[in-house]
């Protein structure tokens, strides 16, 4: 992977704001729909996001941070890592190519060896000791003994008589090279397997076998915004993101959705050739409702009551998310005076409920009333009838 820093064209000591600003902007530019009549845009395109997804990371930021400071202290550029690692994956291929034919030449003959036993078999009418085992094939085709034929060998070693052991003396020579045995006796496995478990070990051994294959990358996440409304909400309605290649995805409005809040939709978003398809974040606007305003699961509403109601009391209703709802408006209520109706609001994701609350709104008439001016005017001169 190129530097990702200059993938993004920014500074190496930039914060994560800039390098998602830096990431934005180029993906805009390199997608492939911007781009039709150029082969190379969709391989532009997943090269910016390896490099978003590694920078935006902290822990992946740092490691690879790590990896090029100690490449810059052996004098290596990351071109030059680059063919090492090209170099080490060509060796790989080889040595699995040499297991494989290892692996066709012991089939053969075993194939041929079972045909030997159960010839020597049938014309003996017993089992033919002659017929030449998996271990013996390997140290045959190999040169190695498997791990059972040096257990047997070290056995009839422990009955015999042991030779004085000579004076040690200073080891000046060269020192002997046993890696070299140590490694094909771990390809021809422990005494008791199989032919197969054998033959499963030497392919492994060769071919580096044991470690898994890395999955294919995921495409970048795709920015998205959406408006939802507080019936979407209460009707659980799905709503429809377009997406920049023409496609839509889809997520359903709760009633336990936030403004501002942002959905990540897993595996909606695009999809290139060699990676999985990504995921699309989209933040959530919700649309004001001329009736009410919420806060948390609590719905608010404001109620318009005349003078003689606040003063008097009266019963009346007033409109709630599922339709009108009855409220007592106590005597002598004021503008700052709230009605809380229990269980009228949104869900509140435990089971239960919010409130439904009315806020008290003092109203006058639409036309001056004589009577009503007069007992105002007479109450601040303090005249009383």
């Amino acid at each position: 992977m190129r530097d990702p820093y200059k993938v993004l064209g920014v500074r190496k000591d930039a914060g994560a704001d800039e390098i998602k600003s830096a990431w934005r902007s180029l993906a805009k530019t390199a997608h492939p729909d911007h781009n039709l009549g150029d082969p190379t845009a969709s391989e532009r395109f997943a090269e910016i996001g390896r490099a978003y997804e590694t920078l935006k990371d902290p822990q992946k930021r740092s490691r690879y941070d790590q990896i090029a400071r100690m490449a810059e202290a052996k004098g290596q550029s990351h071109e030059q890592t680059i063919m090492q690692q090209r170099q080490a994956a060509r060796e790989a291929a080889e040595r699995a190519k040499a297991a494989r034919a290892n692996a066709e030449k012991i089939m053969e003959e075993l194939a041929r060896a079972n045909a030997r036993k159960a010839a020597a078999t049938a014309a003996s009418g017993q089992q033919g000791n002659a017929a030449e085992s998996p271990e013996d094939m390997v140290e045959r085709i190999f040169g190695v003994k498997t791990a059972q034929a040096q257990q047997a060998q070290a056995t009839a070693a422990a009955g015999a008589p042991q030779a004085e052991k000579p004076q040690e003396q200073p080891n000046t020579a060269a020192p002997e090279e046993p890696q070299v045995e140590e490694e094909q006796l771990a390809a021809a496995s422990a005494g008791s397997r199989s032919a197969f478990g054998i033959l499963g070990s030497l392919v492994r051994r060769i071919t580096g076998g044991n470690a898994p294959e890395k999955p294919p990358e995921k495409t970048p996440e795709v920015a998205a915004e959406a408006t939802v409304t507080l019936d979407d909400m209460l009707k659980s309605r799905w709503i429809t993101v377009p997406l920049p290649d023409s496609r839509e995805a889809r997520f359903q409005a709760t009633t336990d959705i936030s403004n501002g809040q942002v959905l990540h939709l897993k595996g909606q978003g695009l999809k290139l050739q060699g990676m999985l398809r990504g995921d699309v974040a989209v933040t959530v606007h919700l649309s004001t409702d001329g009736r009410f305003t919420l806060n948390g699961s609590d719905v608010r509403t404001i109620l318009p009551v005349t003078i003689e109601n606040a003063v008097l009391g009266c019963e009346t209703t007033v409109e709630g998310l599922n339709g009108p709802v009855r409220i007592t408006v106590p005597a002598w209520s004021g503008s700052d005076q709230v009605v809380r109706i229990s269980g009228e609001g949104l869900p509140d994701g435990n089971g239960a409920k919010g409130d439904l609350i009315v806020e008290l709104r003092l109203m006058l008439w639409e036309k001056p009333d004589d009577k009503v001016t007069d007992l105002m005017r007479s109450m601040r001169e303090g005249l009383f009838l």
